[in-house]
C-alpha cells in the first residue's frame, strides 16, 4: 500500500486518496461496485469525485502498473455516467484530454490487452453519453491529425469539418498534457472502435420508439463524417508504406465498409460542398489503388490481394437502407479485365504467399458468382435433366466402380483411390450435356490445388480425366449472341475465357518442382488433338505459347532419349512441332513471320540447353511451314531432287511486319547457339529446321546481299559444300525453285553476287590521304570476300555466270603495276578477292573429287554424279583456266615488284613507332612496324600467296609450259628468302619474319608442283654453288641453310615473344613443306639418278634433332607441323627412299628414339587441350610403323624398358584421364600389333590395362572434331590400319572401343595362328604364344587379383564391371586353349565357378567352359560327372554347370558325341529337377526340356521295340515338362533365348558386343539365362504375397466390422446398463471368466439329488474352501485392478497413429519414444512385426509396456471415427496449405496423432477426417525430416506442453 499511496497527490482528500490507493489492487471490473458503495456511503455526489480522482489521475510520464491505470480510469468513465444525462461537455471534454488522450499517447503498441481495455472504456462512455458532437469535434481529429502527419499530410482539404494546421487541433489549456501525435496503430484502432460504436448505438436507436431526433440527427451525422474521413484517409494508406496498408487494411476499411452496407451511402459537406459516397463509389477508387499497387513490387502485390480480399468479403452483403443509394451507378471489381488478368498473373507467381492470396481471391470472388449464361444455359437443358441426370449418376457410378486407369500397380491404385476422394469423378462430360461454368471452375479449382498442395500421384491420377473435362464441355458460345455478357460471365463460358486458365494450369504444372509432374502435364498439353476440338489451337493465348510453354520445352527432363544412339530427337519436340504447326494453320503469313520472330527472340533472353534449342528450331519451322513432319528421320536431301517445303508467299498480299533483316537477325543466333553444343549432326538438325523456316517466310529478293552473306555464314560450310545435307535446301532458297518468281529471284541473286567486287573494291577515303592497312583490316576483307565466294558458288551453274566476274579480275589486274601500290586499296583488295575465289575453287574440287570417288562403286551413283555436278564441272572449263593464266602472268609482274620490300635495306631500318603500335603485346595480326611499312609487307605476302595460290589451281586444271615461269619465280623467290641473312633490327627481324610468312605459301605450292623442271632448276642451282666433282644430295644445301638462318633469327632475340612463336610456326610449315618433298617425287615417279639423292643422312639427322629440340617448347599452333615433320624424317631415314645405300632402320638408333620420346611427352602433357589431330600426330610420328617393328626399341635394357616401350606405358598410364587419347592409342596399337604379332610378348601389362579400361561413354566433341576439322581426318587415317574398320567405326567414340579393338586384335590372330601349318612363319608362332600369355595372365588375375576375385561386390559397381570385361576377353581368347594348357585353364575355370558371380559375369564364365569342353570332349564326362555328385556344392555353381551341360550336349560335333554326352551327362542332372532351391529347380526344368525336344527322337529311333523302365520315366517327364501350365509360362518368358544361343559365335568379337547394337547399357553384356528365370520367379512370388496381404485385410476388416457391431450394441443399452457396461468393457482385457468345471460323475449326482448334495457336509466343507480362495482372489484381482488403473492414470492421453508406415526401424523407434513418454498407445498395421528380431532389436522391449493397437490401414478412418466419439481430437502431422506450426499449437489434452507414409505423406481422404494438422517449422533445404524423428519431436512437444500446464 506503501507503493500505491505514493502515486496519490497529497492535497487529495482522506477518503478520495484512499479510495484512489485502493485501485492498484482492485481488478477494472469490481470498480464500478466499489464507486457505488462509497457513493451510497457517504454524502459525496458523482460530480465532486469525478472532478477529484481526474484530478489525481496519475503522471503517465513514469512507468506505471497497468492495473492501476485501468482501474482509475474505470472510476472516472463509471463516475461521468453517474453524473446523468445530459451531462456537462465540459467533465466530457475534461476526461477526454485528461485521461483519454494521455493515456493513449502512453500506451506501447505492442501492449494490446491495455489498449483493449482502454478502447473499451472509451467506447463504453461514448456508447452511454451520447455526445457525438463532442467526440467528434476532438477526439477523432486528433486522431485523424496523428495519422495524416505520419503520411506527411500537414493539412486536409477532403475530410470533412476536421481540418488541422501546424498549430495543431489541441485546447490550449491541455497542450502541456499531449504531444500531439498517438502511434499509427492506436490512432487506427480508436477510429474503428468509435465508428463501430457509432454503428452498433445507429442500429440500436432504430429498433427502439419513440426515437430521440436530436440524437439520431447528431449519430447519422457523426456516422456520414467518419465514414467518409476514414474512407478517404484509407485510400491515401493504401499507397504508403506496408504498415500503413497494414492498418488500412486491417482497421480503417472494415468499419467503413459496415457503414456503407448500412447505409448504402453517406452524404458530407466538405468545403461547403455536398459530396455522396457509396459501396461502389469506394469500390471503384479502391480497384484504381490496388491496379497501382499491382505494378509496384511483390510486397505491393500482396496488400493489394488483401484489399481485394476484403472488398469481397463486404461485397455480398445487402444494404438496409436502399433508398439511400441513389446514385444509380453499378460497378463490380469482376467486370474489370485488369482484375482478372492480375488473378491470373499472381496465380503463376514465383512466391508461394503470391499463389495463396490470389488463389483465396478468385475463390471468394467465385463463391458468390452466378451467371445469367449459366442460368440460360440450365434453362435451355431442363427439358432434359432427368435424362442427363441419371445418365450422369450413372456415369459416377461407373467410374467409381472401374479399375485405375493408372494401372495394377499398387502405386496406382492407391493414387486412383485418393483422387477420387478428392472430388474426381464428381463432374463428367456426357455426350449431350455441357458442363456448367460453375462446374468447370470446380475443375480448374481441383486441379490448381493438386498442383500446389498434393502429390505426384495424385496428380497423375487426376490430371488427364479432369483437364479433359474442360476441353470436351461445350462453351456456350450459342448464348453468347443475344445476351450481354460481363468480363467476368465469359470467363469460363468462352474457349477463350477456358483456354486462358488452362494456361494456368499449364504453366504451374510446367514449373513443378517435382520432375514427374511436369513430364505428366506437358506431354497431355502436347498430346491434345487439335483437330477435335474444332482446331482451337490458335486460341491458346500467345504469352502463354511465348513464355512459358518454350521454356518448359527448355527443360531437360522432357527429353530423356534425346541423342541416344545420335538422334537427335524425342516425343517432346515431335509433339510441339505438331502443336505449333495446328497454332499457325490459321495465321496469315505477316502474323506466322511475326510469331517466328518473337520465338526466334527468345535466345536473346534465355540460355538453352541442346535439347530445348533442338525444340526450339522444330517450333520455328513448324510454325513457319505450318506443316508438321516427323523429324525422326535423318535428313537426305542432298542431290536427289528438290525438297518440297511451303512456299505460300504473299509479298504483294502481306507486308511483313517484321523486317526480313530482323528475322534472320534472331535465326543467325539460334544457328549461333547450337554452335555451342560438339555434335554436328545436332548441329544440322538445327539449322536445318531454321532453313525451313528461312525458306518458307522470307523471299530472297528482299534480303540485302551483305545480309545474305552474313546469315549464310552462320551455317556451318560442312552442311553446304558439295554433297553437303543442306546444300540444296540453300540452293532451292537462293533461287526460289519453288516460286513462280524463280526465274527473276536467281537473276536477281546472281547480279548482286557479280556486282560485289565492283563494291569490295571500291573505298572512301578522303583527297591525299595515305592508304594504310593492318592485318585485322586484311582479315575483316578476307572474312567477307570468303562470304561472297562461298554463296556465289552456291548460286552458280555455268561457267558463263563466271566469266564477269574473271573478266572484272582480269581487268583490275592488268593495271596493278601500272597504279601507285602507296596511293590505292585496288591492289590488296583484289589480292583478297582472288585468294579466297580461288581457296573456294580449291575446297569445290577437292569436294567434288571425294565424293566421285565415294560414289563410283555403280554405274547408277555415276551416272548421278555426273547428271547433278556436272555445272559444277563446268566451272573449271579451259576458258575459266586461261583466264586465270592471263591473271597470273599480271600477278607475276605485281609480284616481283612487290617482293622488293622484302630485301630493302631502307625499310629494314628501325623507326620510331607510335604508342598505338608499341602498346601492342603482339601476336599474328600485330606487327611492330610503322603504318606504311605494315601495309607494303602485307601486300607483298598477299601478292606471293596469290602468285603461289594461282599458279597450284592452273597446274591442277592445265599441263602447261607457261606455269613453269611462275614455279620458277617461286624457286627463286625461296632461295632469295632462305638465303637472306638475320638483321639485328626489331624491324628488319619483323620484315624476315613476313618473308617466311610467304616462303611458307610457296614451299606448299612448290612441294605439290615437283617435277622435272623444279628438279632440273634445283640442279643448276646447285651447280653453281658446288664443284663438279663433288656430289651433294638436292635439297641439302636448302634445307641447311634455311635451319641455319632461322635459327640465327630466333637467336638473335629482337623479336617479342609472341612474334618468335609465330615465326616459329611458318618455321614447322616450311620444314614440313619441304620434307614431304620426296614423298611427292615417289608418288608422281619423277625420275632421280641416285648420284643425286634429295636428303643424305646427316642433314635428316640435323633435321631431326633440331625438331626434338624443340619439342619441348613448342607452342599449341605448331605442334602438328612438327610432329609431321618428325614422321616425315622418320619415314625417310627408315625406308630408304634417301639412297639405295641405307636399308630399313639403319639411320634411327635406340638413344635418337629415346630423346624423341622425352621431348614428345613433354610436348603431349603441356597441350592444355586434348585435340584429335595432335594426339593422332603424335601416335604415328612416335610410334611410326617403320620404327616399331624393331626390337630394340621394346627390349628391356636393364631395369630401363625400351624407348617406345617406356612411351607407350607413360601413354596409356596418363590415357586413363583422357578417352580419347586411350581410344586413338589403341586405335594404333593394335594395328601395330597385328602387323607385328612378335612385338605383343612385351606388352601383356598394357593389353590387360586396355582390357579393363572403361571411362565416359561418349564424347561428342570427338565425333565433331573427326567429322569437321580435316587435319583431325587425316591425322587419323596416317594410323596404324585397324583389325576391323567395321568394329572401328562403331565403337571408336565409346567406353568399349580399347578393350574391343584389343578383342578384335586376337581374334585375329587366333585365325592366323590357325594358319600355322600353311603359313610356317615367325608371326604365327607369335601370334599363337602371345594369345597363350595373355589368357594365362587374365585368368590369373580373376582367380588371384584382389579386386577381380572378390565374391561380394554391388551390381553395376567398377568391380562388376572390370570382371565382365575381363571374362569377355577370356571368352575371346578361347581360341588359344591347347592340350599344353588346357589343364592349368580347367583348373582356374573351376576355382571361379565355385564362388559367388553375378548373373552377368557368369553367363560369360559358362561361355568359355562350354567353348573348352567342346573342344576337349573327354574332359567333359571326366570333370563334369564328380561336380554333380558333389550334393554339397553351392546351388549357383550348380545351376552353371547345369547350363555347361546342356549346351555340351546340345552343341556337340558329331551325332555320336551327342549320345554318348546324353547317356553319361544327362542322368546326373536329373536330380536337380527336385532341389528344394526355386532357382536351381526351375532353371534345370528349362534346360532338361530342351535337352529332351532336340534329343529325345535320336533316342527312340535307336532305341529298341522293348520299352525300359528309364525310357517311360524319361518320356512321362518330358510330357510334364512339356504340358505343366508353369513350365510353359517360364518357357514363354524367356523368349527362346536356348535357340537362339551359339557357343561357338559368343566366343568372337560380333557374339560378345554384339549386344551394343541391341542397345545393352551395361558392358555389352546381354541378360543371362539366369537373370531372366530369376526375373519370372520374383514376379510369380509378388502376386502371391499380394493375393495374401489382400486376403489377410478382408480378414482384419471383417473383425473390425465386429467389433464396431458390439460398440454398437453397447451403445444403445440404457443409461445404468451402460455405466456398468462400459465398466466391464474397460476391464475385460484384465478380467477373467470364473467358473468351476465339474467332472462328470459330479455333475450328475448333482443333477439328480439335489437334497443329497446339499446335505453332504464334507461336500459343503469343500464349497466353504472353495468360496474362501474366491474371496482370496477377488481380493488379489482387485489389487491387480488397481494397479492397473494407476499405470493407466500415469500415461498421458496421447496416442500415435503409424499404420501408415512399413519399415520396421521406424516402427520400433516409435514404440521405444511412446513407452519414454507414456503414450497412451501405438497404432501399427500389423501386429505380428512385434516378433520380428529387428523390432525387438530397435525397441528394447517397450512393445511390453505400450499398449500396441492393430489398425490396418483400410481402418484407419472408423479408429479416428471412434476415438473422436471418445472425445479425442484427430490431429496429424503433415505440410499443407492450412497447416500449423508446431511451436504455435497448442495440443488438447486427449489426442491422436495420425503419422504420413515414408515418402507420400498422409493420404488425402484422411486428411479430410483430420481436426488439424501441424507441421515442424523447417530453416534448411531438405523438405522433410525422418517420420520416426518427426513422430518423436511432436510427441515431445505434447509433453512440454503438458508438464506446463500442470505446473
Amino acid at each position: 500500500m506503501a507503493e500505491s499511496s505514493s502515486r496519490v497527490p497529497d492535497f487529495l482528500p482522506p477518503h478520495v486518496a484512499s479510495l484512489a490507493s485502493s485501485f492498484a489492487a482492485v481488478s477494472p471490473a469490481a470498480v464500478p461496485a466499489i464507486i457505488d458503495c462509497v457513493l451510497a456511503s457517504s454524502a459525496l455526489s458523482p460530480f465532486p469525485l469525478f472532478s477529484s480522482l481526474l484530478h489525481a489521475f496519475p503522471d503517465l510520464s513514469q512507468v506505471l502498473e497497468s492495473n492501476y491505470i485501468v482501474s482509475h480510469a474505470a472510476a472516472l468513465c463509471h463516475l461521468i455516467k453517474k453524473i446523468g444525462t445530459p451531462a456537462p461537455n465540459d467533465a466530457l471534454r475534461l476526461l477526454i484530454w485528461r485521461m483519454f488522450v494521455p493515456l493513449l499517447e502512453a500506451i506501447n503498441p505492442n501492449d494490446s490487452e491495455l489498449l483493449s481495455q482502454v478502447d473499451g472504456l472509451l467506447c463504453d462512455v461514448m456508447s452511454k453519453m451520447q455526445y457525438w458532437e463532442l467526440v467528434g469535434a476532438t477526439l477523432v481529429p486528433f486522431c485523424l491529425r496523428s495519422v495524416g502527419l505520419g503520411m506527411g499530410m500537414l493539412h486536409s482539404e477532403e475530410l470533412t469539418t476536421f481540418h488541422w494546421n501546424s498549430e495543431g487541433i489541441i485546447d490550449q489549456e491541455f497542450e502541456c498534457m499531449s504531444s500531439g501525435v498517438l502511434p499509427l496503430p492506436i490512432a487506427c484502432c480508436i477510429l474503428k472502435s468509435l465508428l463501430d460504436t457509432a454503428l452498433r448505438r445507429r442500429r440500436e436507436f432504430r429498433s427502439l420508439e419513440p426515437k430521440s431526433v436530436d440524437v439520431c440527427n447528431s449519430l447519422n451525422g457523426f456516422v456520414h463524417n467518419v465514414t467518409w474521413d476514414l474512407s478517404k484517409m484509407a485510400l491515401r494508406m493504401l499507397m504508403q508504406g506496408p504498415e500503413y496498408r497494414s492498418s488500412s487494411v486491417r482497421l480503417l476499411l472494415p468499419p467503413v465498409f459496415s457503414s456503407l452496407n448500412e447505409l448504402c451511402s453517406v452524404m458530407v459537406s466538405v468545403h461547403g460542398s455536398r459530396h455522396t459516397l457509396s459501396r461502389l463509389l469506394l469500390l471503384r477508387e479502391i480497384w484504381k489503388c490496388c491496379i497501382s499497387l499491382f505494378s509496384l513490387g511483390h510486397l505491393e502485390r500482396i496488400g493489394a490481394y488483401h484489399v481485394l480480399s476484403l472488398c469481397f468479403s463486404f461485397c455480398h452483403m445487402e444494404c438496409e437502407d436502399a433508398t439511400g443509394d441513389n446514385t444509380g451507378e453499378e460497378f463490380d471489381i469482376r467486370a474489370m479485365e485488369e482484375f482478372w488478368k492480375e488473378i491470373r498473373k499472381g496465380l503463376v507467381d514465383k512466391e508461394v504467399s503470391v499463389r495463396k492470396q490470389a488463389l483465396y481471391i478468385l475463390k471468394i470472388s467465385l463463391s458468390y458468382y452466378s451467371s445469367p449464361l449459366e442460368t440460360e444455359h440450365n434453362k435451355c437443358c431442363s427439358d432434359d435433366t432427368g435424362c442427363n441426370s441419371k445418365a450422369k449418376n450413372a456415369l459416377i457410378i461407373s467410374l467409381a466402380e472401374a479399375p485405375s486407369p493408372i494401372g495394377t500397380t499398387k502405386r496406382g491404385r492407391w493414387a486412383h483411390k485418393e483422387a477420387k476422394s478428392l472430388g474426381v469423378g464428381e463432374v463428367c462430360h456426357l455426350e449431350n450435356y455441357s458442363l456448367s461454368s460453375r462446374e468447370r471452375w470446380k475443375v480448374f479449382l481441383l486441379l490448381y490445388e493438386m498442383l500446389e498442395e498434393y502429390g505426384t500421384h495424385l496428380v497423375e491420377a487426376a490430371w488427364t480425366h479432369q483437364v479433359s473435362l474442360l476441353l470436351l464441355s461445350r462453351p456456350l458460345s450459342s448464348y453468347l449472341n443475344h445476351i450481354t455478357c460481363g468480363i467476368y460471365q465469359v470467363q469460363m463460358e468462352t474457349l477463350e475465357g477456358i483456354f486462358s486458365w488452362l494456361a494456368i494450369l499449364w504453366e504451374r504444372g510446367f514449373s513443378h518442382e517435382n520432375p514427374q509432374v511436369r513430364c505428366l502435364i506437358l506431354q497431355s498439353f502436347l498430346d491434345i488433338d487439335w483437330d477435335k476440338y474444332g482446331n482451337s489451337a490458335h486460341i491458346v493465348p500467345r504469352s502463354f505459347v511465348l513464355g512459358p510453354l518454350i521454356c518448359g520445352l527448355n527443360d531437360v527432363v522432357h527429353h530423356k532419349d534425346f541423342g541416344v544412339k545420335s538422334v537427335y530427337n524425342s516425343k517432346t519436340i515431335q509433339g510441339a512441332s505438331k502443336f505449333f504447326c495446328s497454332y499457325s494453320r490459321q495465321l496469315k503469313v505477316s502474323d506466322r513471320a511475326t510469331l517466328v520472330w518473337s520465338l526466334a527472340a527468345v535466345t536473346r533472353q534465355e540460355a538453352f540447353g541442346r535439347a530445348g534449342l533442338m525444340a526450339l528450331a522444330s517450333c520455328i519451322a513448324s510454325a513457319a511451314c505450318h506443316s508438321y513432319t516427323d523429324n525422326v528421320n535423318e535428313v537426305h536431301h542432298s542431290v536427289d531432287g528438290p525438297l518440297e517445303v511451303d512456299q505460300k508467299k504473299s509479298a504483294q498480299e502481306d507486308l511483313l511486319p517484321c523486317s526480313p533483316a530482323d528475322i534472320l537477325d534472331v535465326l543467325g543466333i539460334i544457328i549461333e547457339r547450337s554452335k555451342q553444343h560438339f555434335n554436328p549432326n545436332y548441329r544440322l538438325k538445327v539449322c536445318e529446321q531454321v532453313l525451313k523456316a528461312t525458306l518458307s517466310l522470307i523471299s530472297i529478293t528482299e534480303v540485302p546481299l551483305d545480309l545474305l552473306l552474313h546469315f549464310l555464314s552462320t551455317v556451318p560450310r560442312e552442311f553446304t559444300d558439295h554433297a553437303g545435307p543442306l546444300r540444296r535446301m540453300v540452293q532451292q532458297w537462293l533461287t526460289q525453285t519453288n516460286d513462280k518468281h524463280s526465274v527473276d529471284s536467281e537473276i536477281h541473286v546472281l547480279k548482286n553476287l557479280i556486282s560485289f567486287p565492283t563494291s569490295f573494291i571500291k573505298h572512301k577515303q578522303s583527297p591525299g590521304t595515305l592508304v594504310s592497312f593492318d592485318d585485322e583490316d586484311v582479315n575483316a576483307w578476307g572474312a567477307e570476300a570468303r562470304r561472297w565466294a562461298r554463296i556465289l558458288l552456291l548460286v552458280i551453274t555455268k561457267e558463263q555466270q563466271l566469266e564477269p566476274i574473271l573478266m572484272f579480275l582480269r581487268s583490275f589486274g592488268s593495271s596493278l603495276c601500272k597504279q601507285d601500290p602507296n596511293m590505292e586499296w585496288v591492289p590488296i583488295k583484289l589480292l583478297i578477292l582472288i585468294l579466297n575465289l580461288v581457296d573456294e575453287f580449291q575446297i569445290v574440287r577437292k569436294k567434288l573429287t571425294c565424293y566421285t570417288e565415294a560414289k563410283s562403286e555403280t554405274e547408277s551413283d555415276m551416272k548421278n554424279i555426273l547428271h547433278y555436278e556436272s555445272p559444277l564441272v563446268t566451272l573449271f572449263g579451259e576458258k575459266s583456266t586461261k583466264l586465270f593464266l592471263i591473271l597470273l602472268e599480271e600477278l607475276l609482274s605485281f609480284s616481283k615488284l612487290m617482293s622488293q620490300v622484302f630485301w630493302s635495306i631502307s625499310v629494314v631500318k628501325d623507326t620510331q613507332l607510335p604508342s598505338s603500335v608499341k602498346g601492342k603485346l603482339g601476336g599474328p595480326s600485330q606487327r611492330r612496324l610503322a603504318s606504311l611499312t605494315t601495309s607494303a609487307v602485307l601486300q607483298a605476302v598477299l601478292s606471293m600467296r596469290a602468285v603461289a595460290c594461282v599458279s597450284s589451281w592452273c597446274n591442277q586444271l592445265i599441263k602447261d609450259r607457261s606455269l613453269d615461269s611462275a614455279f620458277t619465280f617461286l624457286w627463286d623467290f625461296s632461295w632469295k628468302v632462305i638465303k637472306s641473312p638475320a638483321y639485328d633490327s626489331e624491324s628488319g627481324a619483323e620484315i624476315r619474319l613476313a618473308a617466311y610468312e610467304a616462303l611458307a605459301c610457296v614451299l606448299k605450292a612448290l612441294s605439290t608442283y615437283f617435277n622435272t623442271s623444279c628438279l632440273d632448276f634445283v640442279m643448276a642451282y646447285n651447280e653453281s654453288h658446288f664443284s663438279s666433282e663433288e656430289v651433294k644430295p638436292l635439297l641439302d644445301l636448302l634445307v641447311l641453310c634455311f635451319l641455319h638462318n632461322i635459327n640465327d633469327l630466333l637467336a638473335i632475340g629482337v623479336l617479342a615473344r609472341s612474334r618468335r612463336a609465330v615465326l616459329m610456326n611458318w618455321k614447322w610449315h616450311c620444314l614440313d613443306s619441304l620434307l614431304s618433298v620426296p614423298y611427292i617425287v615417289t608418288e608422281k615417279g619423277v625420275y632421280l639418278k641416285d648420284a643425286y639423292p634429295l636428303f643424305s643422312v646427316s642433314t635428316l639427322r640435323s633435321i631431326f634433332f633440331d625438331i626434338v629440340e624443340s619439342l619441348e617448347n613448342a607452342g599449341e599452333s605448331s605442334v602438328l607441323s612438327m610432329l609431321r615433320s618428325v614422321r616425315l624424317v622418320l619415314g625417310l631415314l627408315c625406308c630408304g627412299r634417301i639412297s639405295s645405300v641405307f636399308s630399313s632402320c639403319s639411320g634411327v638408333t635406340c638413344q635418337m628414339m629415346l630423346q624423341l620420346v622425352q621431348s614428345s611427352w613433354v610436348l603431349h602433357l603441356s597441350c592444355n587441350k586434348r585435340r584429335v589431330a595432335p594426339i593422332a600426330a603424335l601416335l604415328s610420328a612416335v610410334l611410326h610403323r617403320s620404327v616399331f617393328g624393331d626390337l630394340s626399341m621394346h627390349e628391356m635394357n636393364g631395369s630401363k624398358p625400351g624407348p617406345l616401350k617406356w612411351f607407350i606405358e607413360k601413354l596409356l598410364d596418363e590415357g586413363t584421364k583422357s578417352p580419347r587419347t586411350i581410344r586413338l592409342a589403341a586405335l594404333h596399337l593394335t594395328g601395330l600389333w597385328l602387323l607385328y604379332p612378335r612385338i605383343i610378348k612385351y606388352y601383356i601389362k598394357e593389353l590387360k590395362l586396355l582390357t579393363l579400361y572403361g571411362s565416359v561413354a561418349f564424347d561428342e566433341d570427338f565425333e565433331a572434331e573427326f567429322s569437321e576439322n580435316h587435319e583431325a581426318r587425316i591425322e587419323v587415317s596416317l594410323l596404324a590400319q585397324s583389325p576391323d574398320c567395321e568394329f572401328t567405326e562403331l565403337f571408336v567414340n565409346t567406353e568399349m572401343y580399347a578393350r574391343v579393338s584389343v578383342a578384335v586384335l586376337f581374334y585375329k590372330l587366333a585365325n592366323l595362328a590357325d594358319r600355322r601349318g600353311e603359313l610356317e612363319n615367325q608371326d604365327t608362332l607369335a601370334a599363337l604364344r602371345c594369345g597363350k600369355a595373355f589368357l594365362l595372365e587374365l585368368l590369373d588375375s580373376v582367380v588371384n587379383d584382389k579386386d577381380l576375385a572378390k565374391e561380394l561386390y554391388k551390381k553395376y559397381s567398377g568391380i562388376h564391371r572390370r570382371k565382365v570385361r575381363a571374362w569377355q576377353m577370356i571368352c575371346i581368347l578361347s581360341h588359344f586353349v591347347e592340350e599344353d594348357i588346357v589343364e592349368e585353364v580347367t583348373s582356374n575355370l573351376h576355382i571361379c565357378l565355385c564362388r559367388n558371380n553375378l548373373p552377368a559375369v557368369r553367363q560369360y564364365l559358362e561361355t568359355f567352359a562350354i567353348q573348352i569342353f567342346l573342344k576337349f570332349p573327354l574332359l567333359a564326362e571326366e570333370q563334369l560327372i564328380p561336380i554333380f555328385h558333389n550334393y554339397k556344392m553351392r546351388p549357383q555353381a550348380l545351376a552353371s554347370y547345369v547350363f555347361i551341360t546342356a549346351n555340351v550336349i546340345l552343341h556337340a560335333n558329331e551325332l555320336s558325341l551327342q549320345i554318348k554326352h546324353l547317356n553319361k551327362l544327362l542322368p546326373p542332372i536329373i536330380p536337380f529337377l527336385t532341389s528344394h532351391h526355386h532357382s536351381l529347380r526351375g532353371f534345370t526344368q528349362l534346360l532338361v526340356h530342351q535337352v529332351l525336344c532336340k534329343l529325345w527322337p535320336l533316342l527312340k529311333s535307336n532305341s529298341s521295340e522293348a520299352v525300359s523302365l528309364e525310357k517311360k520315366c524319361f518320356e512321362d517327364l518330358k510330357s510334364y515338362l512339356t504340358e505343366n501350365t508353369d513350365c510353359v509360362r517360364l518357357r514363354t518368358s524367356m523368349e527362346c533365348f536356348l535357340d537362339a544361343y551359339d557357343p561357338n559365335t559368343s566366343t568372337t568379337p560380333f557374339g560378345v558386343f554384339n549386344a551394343h547394337r541391341e542397345g545393352s547399357e551395361f558392358e555389352c553384356a546381354p541378360t543371362s539365362l539366369m537373370e531372366q528365370v530369376i526375373g519370372f520367379l520374383n514376379d510369380v512370388r509378388d502376386d502371391l504375397r499380394y493375393s495374401i496381404a489382400k486376403d489377410a485385410a478382408i480378414i482384419k476388416n471383417e473383425s473390425l466390422a465386429v467389433a464396431d457391431a458390439c460398440k454398437d450394441i453397447k451403445e444403445s443399452l440404457d443409461d445404468n446398463t451402460e455405466q456398468v457396461s462400459s465398466q466391464t468393457f474397460r476391464d475385460i482385457s484384465l478380467d477373467f471368466q470364473k467358473k468351476i468345471t465339474l467332472q462328470k460323475l459330479e455333475r450328475q449326482s448333482m443333477s439328480t439329488d439335489t437334497d443329497c448334495v446339499m446335505g453332504d457336509a464334507e461336500f459343503l466343507k469343500q464349497l466353504l474352501e472353495m468360496e474362501k480362495e474366491d474371496q482370496l482372489l477377488s481380493s488379489v484381482l482387485q489389487s491387480r485392478n488397481q494397479a492397473v488403473e494407476q499405470i493407466r492414470q500415469s500415461q498421458q492421453q496421447f496416442i500415435l497413429v503409424a499404420s501408415l508406415l512399413d519399415r520396421i526401424p521406424n516402427l520400433a523407434g516409435l514404440a521405444r519414444t511412446c513407452e519414454v513418454f507414456k503414450a497412451a498407445g501405438l497404432a501399427i498395421a500389423d501386429a505380428s512385426i512385434l516378433q520380428d528380431k529387428q523390432f525387438q532389436l530397435i525397441s528394447v522391449t517397450a512393445e511390453k509396456w505400450v499398449p500396441i493397437i492393430e489398425v490396418p490401414i483400410c481402418s484407419i478412418k472408423a479408429f479416428l471415427e471412434k476415438k473422436r466419439r471418445e472425445g479425442f481430437s484427430i490431429l496429424g502431422l503433415e505440410q499443407t496449405a492450412n497447416s500449423t506450426p508446431l511451436d504455435h499449437f497448442s495440443f488438447p489434452t486427449k489426442t491422436v496423432l495420425v503419422l504420413g507414409r515414408e515418402k507420400e505423406g498422409i493420404p488425402v481422404d484422411i486428411i479430410h477426417v483430420l481436426d488439424a494438422c501441424v507441421e515442424i517449422p523447417q530453416l534448411g533445404i531438405i523438405r522433410s525430416l525422418n517420420v520416426h524423428v518427426s513422430g518423436a519431436i511432436a510427441l515431445w512437444e505434447y509433453t512440454r506442453q503438458q508438464r506446463s500446464g500442470h505446473s
